[in-house]
Order: C-alpha cells, then structure tokens, then sequence
C-alpha cells in the first residue's frame, strides 16, 4: 500500500502529464494489441484524477489530455490513408491524426466535466458511476454530431478473442455505448477497492472479468443460406489503376468457381469489388473511360456468368448521378446480380466519411489545396439510409458499407429486419491498427443485434461473424482467398435490436441518478449521526 500511496502521490504532482499517460495506456486495449488489463488500468486513472481535481475547468484540461493522447494512438492508422494520395503532402497525414483528436478529446472532456459539475465532494465510488454515466452520453454525443465519428468505442476493449464475445456478451443488454460506461464503473470500482484497502475483493473482481474475457464459445449452428466470400487482395496501391482493372476482376473471378454442388449460392465481393460502371443510362464517355467494351450490358453479362446457375453475386460498385450531361455526384453502392446479369436490388451507402467520400466544406478548403482521400474529382451522395434488400432464396440482407458499420444503433432497417449484416470494405488504406478494429466493430454490431455479418474486404481482414460476435472463419491481411459456408442463424432480437440506443442513455441516466440519490442518503445518515 506504501507503493500505492507514493504513486498516488506522482500522480497528484504531475496530474496533467499524468493524463497523457493514462490516454495512451488506455488505448492499448483496442485491437491489434487488446491489452484491456493495463487499459483498465488507465481508466481507473483517469476516475482518480477527476475524483482529485479541485476545479470543474482542471478536470476538463484532465480529461480533454487525456483524449488527446488516446485518440491520437488509436487512430493512428489515419495517417497511412495519406500515403494512397498524391494530391496532398503524405507528411500531412501525421498531422491530422492529433489535430483530428483536438475535437475528439472535447467528449472526455465534456465527461469530466459534467462527473466533477455534479459530484463536487462526493467519494470515489460515486464519481465513478457518474462519470461512467456520463461518458455513455458523450461517447454516443461523438457518434452523431457533426455527422459523428463513433470509431473506437471504449467497450471495444471488453470484446474476447476471436473465438469468445469476453465481457461484450453483455452487449445486447446494454449497447455499445453503455458498455464503454461499464469498462469506466468497474475500473473506478476496481480503484475504490484498492484504495479501501480490500485487496482481496478487488482482486476477486479481477479474476471474475478475466474470467469473463475468455467465456468458451457456444456451439456452432449451421444455416441455411450458401455462400462464397471473396477477398481478392487488390492493394490499395493499384486499386484505382485502370490498367489493372482486368487483373483484379480476372483475379475475383476466378476465386469465385463454384466447387461444390448447392441449388443456390451467395457469392460476396468486397467493396470497390467492380470498377465498372454497370448501370445504364450514362453518356457514353462515361463507359468508355471506366467499363469492358464501354459496354454496361456486357458487364453485368460476366458478372452473372460469374455467379452462376442458382448464384446471386453482391458486390462494392460505383453509380453516378447525371445532371445536365455530366456526373454531378457518385454513390458508394451494393449491387445485387443475378446469373442472367441482371440487377435485382441495390443499397447506397449512408454514412460517408468526411474528407474521404467528399470533401467538407469545399468552398473553403478546396482553393487550399484540400482534397478528398478517394480518388475521383465529385464527392459521393449519401443513400437514404438502413435497407433491408429482398433477396428471396438468399434471404434478407441488411447492407453496411465500410465504415457504416461502426455506428451503433444504425445498421439495421428496424421496420425489416434482415437475416443478416453484409459488410462489404476497403480496408486496404487502414493502415496495420485499422483493420483489426474495424472487424472488432463488427463483431460487436453482431452481437447487440443478435445477427451474422459477413464482411468481404479487399485485402483483409474477412470473415464470417455469428450472432454471438464470435469470428467463425476468417481470411488475414494481404492474402486472396475464400470462404465457403452457409450463412449463421440470426437470433431473435435482442433487447437493443428493439430499444435502439434509447437503451443506453436510459442505463446513463439510471446511474447517475441513483448515485446521487444514494450520495445524498448517505450524508442525511452521517449528519443525524453527529
């Protein structure tokens, strides 16, 4: 306890350096490292230094450090994006990444803000449930405003291995957001002990969570539904090279042979899986620069051929919108085709990624210099939001492009619930942190909705995700190859499925009321006391 005294001590000299430090350990815990213990850690840290701050504006500077140092570590695969664009400085990119975490550290702060506003003197317990209150409400602030940015939730670090759900099982009873709640409680629940001196019991609490981490997974059952899913290893160097265009669909085409006998197939390429434009109506111009034989007809000929007899190819694609004789917008799409080469369905993506898909703001930066990370001069329009596309023998598909995924409450068309999720990607551009946090998100939208996602990527990582966020089969970084399987059971909603995030804001609230109900009896019971 000596030990403990004296950091405590350095901690209170140095709080703000402190801070930093506790960001950047905290990060650790998200994939690829997953290091939850020492990033639990981290976040009992951070409850003593709001606990510890004398003033409402020390503990927002804490907790605004904080986020700069751990927004800055987890997102540093941002920068690698810079590298796949020849318009702006690649130097840049390790610029952005900080400067991005300048604003997202405001939702740290906000927390501890409003954790000191309302807790003032209060012990160490309470401040923790407030503020795991309040970080449920401003992480799900960081998810929606200014069109959101919901990247890295903090529940991310309870999620298991690749063959457990770990403390995510909880998922379905709280939502993301909540989640990230719990990891503050039980951190700051964890410190109270210690600094109690009930060593063993928050030992025993350490124990249970570790058990937790590593839960055995359920048995797997099988489904109905068959599927291929490709993942062609197209780099993200020689994506947009139109010199390569008939390589990478040669190079999918032929990871696509049927080689088992199935009435029905779905077969699943990733996103920017075709580079040609496949829907008629363009000027011609418009063929001729991008599709085979300046043809479109042709195009969705070959594609069917692909799929096959009984198949059903879904598929990343690009669709423009014409005004006026010119492509005035772009949408991100999913198209569903059939084995005569017709378009049967198709999903725009909703939530684009600023300055990736279209450039924020482009009155102003553009005549700096600014421009779009995705290559191509007009920006993408957004869809309309959640579909569930009727696929008849394939079941209903609910689709998520790319970064999609990784909003909580927003992948599923609530009024037609689909089957299950698929989530075509580029993750070529994500650098080495990227991908394995994608896929965790993913896993993690599987497990509160109670559905199977598929995920096809260009060059990694696939997989084929169960209802339980449990990664049944899986394709690494930078290979080509396939999985074959039949698509897993979707289960019945979940409690979030039918709540939504209205779930988690009503745990936020939940705590934060009644710590400082349960705050205020326990001073009326010392006062009539003395």
């Amino acid at each position: 306890m000596d030990a403990l005294a004296k950091l405590a001590g350095v901690i209170s000299q140095h709080p703000r350096w402190s801070a930093l430090a506790f960001g950047l350990l905290a990060a650790t815990g998200f994939p690829p490292l997953a290091l939850w213990p020492p990033a639990l850690l981290a976040i009992a840290g951070l409850v003593w230094l709001v606990h510890s701050a004398d003033t409402l504006r020390e503990s927002a500077m804490r907790g605004w450090i904080f986020g700069i140092a751990h927004f800055t570590l987890a997102n540093n695969w941002i920068a690698t994006a810079f590298t796949y664009q020849a318009e702006m400085p690649t130097a840049l990119g390790w610029a952005a990444v900080p400067l991005l975490s300048l604003y997202l550290a405001v939702y740290p702060a906000l927390a501890c803000l409003l954790t000191k506003f309302v807790t003032r003197k209060a012990g160490l317990l309470t401040v923790s449930l407030v503020l795991a209150g309040s970080w449920t409400i401003t992480e799900w602030l960081r998810g929606w405003v200014f069109t959101g940015y919901a990247w890295d939730p903090l529940g991310l670090i309870l999620l298991g291995p690749f063959s457990s759900p770990g403390a995510a099982i909880l998922l379905p009873w709280l939502g993301t957001y909540a989640l990230s709640g719990l990891v503050v409680a039980m951190a700051g629940a964890l410190l109270a002990l210690v600094m109690a001196r009930k060593l063993a019991l928050a030992a025993s609490g350490g124990v249970a969570l570790a058990a937790l981490m590593y839960l055995p997974a359920p048995a797997q059952v099988e489904g109905t539904i068959a599927f291929t899913l490709v993942q062609p290893d197209i780099r993200q160097e020689e994506l947009n090279d139109p010199g390569m265009f008939e390589g990478h669909f040669v190079r999918a085409a032929l990871l696509s042979r049927k080689r088992r006998e199935v009435d029905k197939r779905l077969l699943l390429w990733p996103e920017s899986g075709v580079p040609d434009y496949i829907r008629d109506g363009y000027p011609q111009r418009y063929y001729e620069q991008m599709t085979v034989r300046g043809d479109p007809a042709f195009a969705r000929y070959r594609l069917g051929r692909v799929a096959g007899e009984g198949g059903l190819l879904l598929t990343g694609a690009v669709d423009l919108e014409i005004e006026n004789g010119r492509a005035a917008g772009a949408r991100n799409a999913v198209t569903a085709i059939n084995e005569q080469g017709e378009i049967v369905a198709g999903y725009d993506k909703a939530h684009l990624v600023p300055y990736g898909e279209y450039l924020a703001l482009r009155w102003l930066l553009e005549p700096l210099g600014a421009t779009r990370l995705v290559a191509g001069s007009i920006d993408f329009w957004p869809g309309p939001g959640p579909q569930t596309l009727q696929l008849g023998d394939w079941g209903k598909a609910g689709v998520q492009i790319c970064y999609e995924i990784v909003f909580s409450g927003e992948v599923v068309d609530r009024e037609s619930r689909p089957d299950y999720i698929f989530n075509p990607s580029n993750d070529g551009w994500f650098g080495a942190w990227g991908p394995p946090q994608h896929l965790g998100q993913a896993r993690m939208r599987a497990i509160e909705e109670g559905l199977p996602v598929l995920r096809s990527t260009t060059t990694g990582i696939s997989a084929v995700i169960d209802a339980n966020g449990i990664v049944r089969s899986h394709i690494g970084m930078r290979r080509d190859a396939r999985i074959d399987g039949f698509v897993p059971p979707a289960k019945a909603p979940t409690l979030f499925a039918r709540l939504g995030n209205w779930l988690p804001l009503g745990w936020a609230i939940l705590t934060i009321a009644l710590s400082l109900v349960a705050t205020r009896l326990r001073r009326r019971y010392y006062a009539s006391q003395t």
